[in-house]
């Protein structure tokens, strides 16, 4: 009988941790996402070390916890001869598996290095930009899912974080993505009361790789997030915090920071009718692209002179979907036309001269 009610009260305290930190309690999607990621920063640094479930609420300044403390006194004592904004976080770090204690994460550089001095490390990779002398860097493959669950440092953390980690492995299972796809607890990153809480560090169509910060995310998120985010590249907007490098004031303005399409990328057809006549509503500007697609490439001279000569002859807007043979033959009709006028002018006024 001791054991039964041991038993119900443990389900009962669940229950009201749920309700109280968990995915239903009244807080959630009450805050404004897009613009929480803050300061700004170009780099993360993840330091391998231990289970989420024994980190002090403080880790990276713990006297018990030497290794934490001792690099990020030593990114702290450096931080201005750093170039590169950079952030440290802590991940977990297990024997046996794909991260050991110890090991040190960067991205976007997404490379691992492994055995590292401290102080070598921050001279040499973060302050300098050289390679590490004393190995060579692991290069990472896949996505990578960084998930707060940092329970001494907020009861919402260490409620929501280890099951969402449980439900991405499931759903990653599911989809046979174990070698494409890896989820980690983190400590904490900021914004307790968005929890759950995540970071996404994934390829997109270029392969550029970017940390898309994510909050108020549930399980049943999960699937939407590995088939959108991860497969196809797509934000997930009503979730979205912001990304790394993008200021809190430019990540406000969520509809900037579409990803282009990862796998399912297409490309987009022609406008349809003549050319001259495209709505403006469906032109964008070059280096945004339509519907989150880009078309520019650097910038080049040949489309800014495109652009300005449709400005100065006005000959309407083009976009950037539009082949640089398509827009010669406009400009050659539009020559054509303006001869024709000519010849018919001077006709009528040989006429009437006449």
């Amino acid at each position: 009988m001791a054991g039964a009610a041991e038993n119900s009260s443990s389900v009962v305290a669940a229950a009201d941790d749920e309700v109280e930190f968990g995915f239903e309690r009244p807080e959630m999607y009450k805050g404004k996402l897009a613009g929480t990621v803050d300061p700004p920063y170009d780099r993360h640094v993840f330091l391998c070390y231990k289970s989420y479930d024994c980190w002090p609420s403080r880790v990276e300044e713990s006297d018990s916890d030497s290794l934490p403390k001792l690099l990020s006194g030593a990114l702290k004592a450096r931080k201005n001869d750093i170039k590169v904004k950079t952030r440290l976080t802590v991940c977990e770090g297990r024997e046996g598996t794909e991260f050991s204690d110890g090991d040190v994460l960067i991205f976007p550089e997404m490379i691992k290095i492994q055995d590292s001095d401290v102080d070598s490390f921050v001279e040499d990779v973060l302050v300098n930009g050289k390679p590490w002398a004393s190995g060579v860097p692991e290069v990472l493959a896949g996505s990578h899912v960084f998930v707060c669950a940092h329970a001494s440092r907020d009861r919402r953390c260490g409620v929501c974080g280890p099951a969402l980690i449980e439900r991405f492995k499931e759903e990653i299972e599911l989809r046979g993505s174990n070698d494409q796809v890896f989820v980690s607890a983190c400590s904490h990153i900021g914004g307790h009361k968005y929890a759950g809480n995540l970071i996404i560090f994934s390829a997109d169509a270029e392969g550029k790789i970017t940390g898309h910060w994510y909050g108020y995310v549930t399980p049943n998120d999960v699937a939407v997030l590995l088939d959108q985010h991860i497969a196809k590249g797509e934000i997930i907007d009503h979730l979205w915090r912001g990304q790394m490098g993008a200021s809190v004031e430019h990540a406000e303005r969520a509809d900037e920071h579409k990803i282009p399409n990862g796998k399912d990328l297409k490309k987009s057809e022609k406008p349809k009718g003549d050319s001259g006549q495209v709505k403006k509503e469906s032109v964008a500007t070059c280096c945004q692209g339509a519907n989150g697609f880009s078309c520019c490439k650097d910038e080049s001279s040949e489309v800014k002179e495109i652009t300005e000569v449709q400005g100065s002859k006005g000959l309407g807007k083009f976009s950037c979907w539009i082949g640089k043979w398509e827009q010669s033959e406009v400009l050659a009709a539009v020559a054509v036309v303006g001869a024709v006028a000519t010849v018919a002018v001077a006709y009528s006024f040989y006429r009437r001269s006449g």
